[in-house]
Order: C-alpha cells, then structure tokens, then sequence
C-alpha cells in the first residue's frame, strides 16, 4: 500500500475582471442624488417654515 501516487494539481490563475455596466452606475448617480435632493428639500422646509413657529 505504500504505492507513490503522483498527483498532478494544476493551478488556474484566473484574473476577475470586475467589469462595470455604465448604465447601472448612471442610474444609482440619479437615484442618489435625488435621495441627496429630497434631503435638502425636507431639511430646508423645516428651517424655513416649521422653526419660525417656536
């Protein structure tokens, strides 16, 4: 049973290529900055009209 066995391992170096859709990186942009938007648009609303009533 002390038999050699030669085994043979090959290694695969595989290169991840992250790869981006343009398309997908423009609509989360738009998506983010609307939330940016909303954001400032809720935050001016409550300086401008909800403080002046304390």
């Amino acid at each position: 049973m002390d038999e050699n066995k030669h085994v043979d391992v090959e290694k695969k170096h595989t290169n991840v290529e992250k790869k981006t859709d343009n398309s997908m990186v423009a609509s989360t942009f738009i998506k983010y900055t609307a939330y940016i938007i909303i954001f400032f648009g809720a935050l001016y609303f409550i300086v401008r009209y909800v403080f002046p009533m304390f």
